[in-house]
């Protein structure tokens, strides 16, 4: 393989870029926690997937993007709602496929186009151009190419996939794959979505990352920069964007995932009353301030919405009784 292909420089910014991310990402205490909480790892997906939808004109809000996958009603577009069963059915399939296989590429972008595209799964057959209006700003590759610039890609991945960080291999698969354009629809749902795959099957965290949520949020500059490397002839800016896009997702990951793992491990005082009288049955109230570490008063005022409740009983005197759990709260 050419030395030069894909033409691209690694600069001190990709390289900060890239210990930063590795930085954040080593601290698995947050990170690990994340397994712990399917319905965080499900509103993150649901995240990725609306933002990406989004970036190519999905109408579709993040609420009713999050009750077709639940399999509710929605009002909307046909054409809309089945992107969303496609792209769930694709993102539901990342741990299950080889990033470095074209074959399952193509088996991707099939799922993502099913019931919309003709000849999804498929290379394209004809040229394809992006316009801005009347304009037209890119012209792809000639189709009869596409199958011999979708080889190089992969096999050039194949063969660095063990030299390069896999953050700087995954933006420029994003790049070529964009540029090469290989498919007659669904080209950059399928870009950002196998950048998660490399990246996922790299670190598991990945999966749980909406890389595609903050390239929504910075979608102008994504495709400005897009453009400036198709005129420069090489990838360097879009590398320097994607970790720059990749390292802000981590940051804001690390704070959602303290504040909602604090908000989910955080237990209540009648939580703790509980385990102590599991504990310890003829523990007094006393003992309980002592060990929770709040007034006298405030274990009481806990124990008399607990015995409202019905979820515990005293049994016996103040002093030589027991307490019984009736029902957990």
């Amino acid at each position: 393989m050419n030395e030069n292909y894909p033409p691209y420089k690694l600069t001190n910014s990709m390289l900060n870029y890239v210990s930063n991310i590795m930085e954040k990402i080593g601290r698995t205490n947050y990170f690990e926690s994340l397994k712990k909480y399917p319905e965080l790892r499900r509103k993150s997906r649901i995240r990725s997937i609306h933002s990406s939808l989004a970036i190519e004109n999905n109408q579709l809000s993040l609420f009713q993007v999050e009750d077709v996958i639940n399999g509710k009603n929605v009002i909307g577009e046909q054409k809309d709602i089945q992107e969303v069963k496609n792209a769930y059915k694709a993102y539901e399939q990342i741990d299950k496929v080889n990033p470095y296989s074209i074959e399952d590429l193509k088996k991707i972008q099939g799922i993502l186009t099913f019931a919309i595209e003709d000849d999804s799964g498929e290379f394209r057959n004809h040229g394809e151009a992006v316009y801005d209006g009347n304009i037209q700003i890119f012209m792809a590759p000639p189709h009869k190419l596409v199958p011999t610039l979708m080889d190089n890609l992969f096999n050039w991945m194949n063969e660095m996939k063990d030299k390069i960080n896999p953050l700087i291999l995954s933006s420029i698969f994003h790049y070529e794959f964009v540029f090469i354009h290989p498919f007659s629809d669904g080209n950059g749902r399928t870009a950002r979505l196998w950048q998660t795959v490399i990246l996922s099957h790299w670190k598991k965290v990945f999966n749980y990352l909406p890389i595609e949520s903050m390239i929504k949020e910075n979608q102008e500059e994504y495709y400005k920069t897009i453009q400036n490397c198709n005129n420069a002839g090489e990838s360097t800016e879009f590398i320097e964007f994607m970790l720059k896009i990749i390292n802000k997702t981590v940051d804001e990951m690390l704070v959602k995932q303290r504040e909602t793992t604090q908000e989910i491990t955080q237990e209540t005082t009648q939580e703790k009353i509980l385990k102590l009288i599991k504990k310890k049955p003829n523990i007094t109230q006393e003992e309980m301030s002592k060990i929770i570490g709040l007034t006298r008063d405030g274990i009481s005022y806990n124990i008399k919405i607990l015995k409202e409740n019905g979820v515990i009983e005293r049994i016996g005197s103040t002093k030589k009784g027991i307490w019984k759990i009736l029902k957990e709260s």
